[in-house]
């Protein structure tokens, strides 16, 4: 049988994020961030390259909207010196965080969503549901339950019926069509239960904005207590949300711990 040998060789591949730093996750291209200012009459060109209008600038000083960003770097191509990607996988943030703070957003929603959510404890059972999605979300989702990620070891697991759920992960961009579904699922879940919108399109609907088909992002349908920013996000910063949604990190910590 080739798979044991192999599994002899290769050895334990699941992750020991979030209880320790994984290596691995830094090769993800986690968000765009801003190192310096631009050069003189270059802020309506550089604002003129982002598709999702997610560069602004005040004084020479761009900011970059984390929600609104799809990681194509056209920005960092353009002026390396002024935009970078970063790996930090701790993306996630309380829905609309402000956007000059990146620590604040963090602390906040710990304590807030930890006392929303005491009741959860570990076992934390999970619907997903594509409202739009392109289907790059679904890929990275998918991968939280293969061996890499495992993410039944930290006590989550998914289910078929929202009766059953305490947290509602949605992908996409909340289009016409499923605007009705996803509003039913989440009356269907019972209380506490949060909701966490899993990429670029889900937050604030991505290149289809305010298309003919009314994508606006999920955050216009339901109330969204985690953003998980990305054009994918990594599978590493959806387990960052999901843990920060239901309060399984520790609030005294700013590294990714689970409480014991």
């Amino acid at each position: 049988m080739p798979w044991v040998t192999r599994g002899l060789a290769d050895g334990v591949v699941t992750t020991r994020y979030p209880a320790r730093p994984d290596g691995y996750g830094s090769g993800f291209r986690a968000a765009v961030v801003v190192n310096g200012t631009l050069p003189a009459g270059r802020s309506d060109a550089v604002v003129g390259l982002c598709p999702t209008d997610a560069i602004r600038v005040a004084r020479e000083v761009p900011v970059v909207d984390p929600d609104r960003c799809v990681l194509c770097g056209r920005c960092v191509e353009a002026l390396p010196e002024v935009f970078s990607f970063s790996p930090a996988l701790e993306t996630a943030h309380r829905s609309r965080p402000l956007e000059a703070n990146s620590d604040g957003p963090l602390a906040s929603t710990r304590t807030a969503l930890a006392t929303r959510t005491r009741a959860l404890r570990r076992s934390i059972y999970v619907r997903h549901v594509d409202a739009g999605s392109d289907g790059s979300e679904e890929w990275e989702v998918a991968a939280l339950t293969g061996p890499i990620y495992d993410v039944q070891r930290l006590g989550v697991y998914f289910t078929a019926s929202p009766r059953h759920a305490d947290l509602l992960l949605v992908t996409g961009a909340g289009s016409v069509a499923m605007a009705e579904p996803l509003r039913r699922t989440y009356d269907a879940m019972p209380a506490p239960k949060v909701v966490v919108a899993v990429g670029t399109d889900a937050a604030t609907g991505g290149p289809l904005r305010a298309s003919y088909a009314g994508t606006v992002g999920v955050t216009e349908l339901i109330p969204v207590d985690v953003v998980v920013p990305g054009s994918p996000p990594s599978p590493f910063s959806i387990l960052h949300g999901i843990l920060l949604a239901v309060g399984l990190l520790d609030p005294a910590s700013t590294s990714a711990r689970v409480r014991p």
